[in-house]
């Protein structure tokens, strides 16, 4: 009887695995959703639907972007978390999906059950701005003008918890600084706030600082990346004295967990390939973002390893978690 029902669920795992193949290899057989957990016209959205056009080309197949803005973006993942996985939902986003499970008491999906990271498409560089009125050039003048004046500096951050708050306070937490956050609601009213004067510093995506810097409107402190952005001359924080400092941004593809080897392969080569034409290259440096392309596993471990960070800073910082 034993011997029996072995081998029943021997036939029955043979006959998954066959039908998984043989789904993989007819994939795609229809229309492939990318879903973007952000609204119309931002940068994530762009970048988006310039790998949509690519792979709907090179698969011969349509492909669709569905915009599904909402809490943190958390309102798309959930929804691709909760698709059949068959290839044909894939999750756009950025390192907001490894903020997440470090700022909220709790989310209905689960970060890692749910899904596989399929590949890192790009790294980006955010850059620490300040109004030209603060008397600092860099960041060890900024340190050192911030500890002189205890609580009295200032910093504008467009929400708790997104990637510019948390590089905020890890550069806080590294420096010893002091600087009060103020709230706003875009990182375009942040960037006014620079201008105007109405704060004296704040972490701001590369793409969106870089013509203010070089425009001489902003003054540029560092980059808090690893690695400099093209076309800035700014040193990043870490050549500033603050050893292995990195806290950039970067964009990346998941789909829901069970989703066939085979097909979650081909996605990762497809997005690859997608990027790789002159034309796109200069898109993507236009956007002050770097080339990844991980694998699967090599982007698995770093997204785990993401999350852990991000619940250290978090911790560290005393940041409130959100509902």
């Amino acid at each position: 009887m034993r011997r029996s029902f072995t081998k029943v669920i021997a036939a029955a795992l043979l006959f998954a695995g066959l039908a998984a193949h043989a789904e993989a290899q007819t994939w795609p057989s229809k229309p492939i959703r990318i879903i973007v957990p952000f609204a119309p016209g931002g940068a994530i959205d762009v970048m988006a639907r310039l790998l949509a056009a690519k792979m709907q080309e090179s698969l011969q197949s349509t492909v669709i972007i569905e915009n599904k803005p909402g809490v943190g973006g958390n309102l798309g993942a959930d929804y691709v978390a909760k698709q059949p996985a068959d290839g044909y939902t894939i999750l756009y986003n950025t390192n907001g999906q490894a903020i997440s499970p470090a700022t909220y008491k709790s989310l209905p999906f689960d970060p890692f059950k749910d899904f596989i990271a399929v590949t890192q498409l790009f790294s980006s560089n955010l850059l620490l701005a300040a109004n030209t009125k603060v008397q600092a050039r860099n960041l060890p003048e900024l340190v050192t003008l911030a500890k002189a004046n205890p609580g009295k500096l200032n910093y504008g951050s467009s929400g708790v918890g997104n990637p510019l708050h948390l590089t905020m306070e890890l550069l806080k937490l590294r420096t010893g600084m002091e600087i009060q956050m103020v709230p706003f609601k875009s990182d375009g009213e942040i960037i006014n706030a620079l201008l105007t004067g109405d704060v004296d510093v704040a972490v701001i995506p590369a793409v969106t600082g870089k013509e203010h810097v070089l425009g001489g409107a902003l003054r540029g402190l560092a980059m808090t990346a690893s690695h400099r952005a093209k076309g800035m001359d700014v040193p990043t924080v870490a050549e500033q004295g603050v050893p292995d400092f990195n806290s950039g941004g970067w964009q990346g593809l998941f789909v829901a967990a069970r989703t066939p080897d085979d097909i979650v392969r081909r996605i990762q080569v497809e997005s690859k390939k997608a990027f790789q034409s002159p034309d796109m290259q200069a898109r993507v440096e236009n956007f002050a973002l770097a080339n990844v392309f991980s694998t699967t596993e090599e982007f698995t471990v770093f997204y785990k390893a993401e999350v852990e960070n991000f619940k250290r800073i978090v911790r560290d910082a005393r940041i409130g978690l959100q509902e």
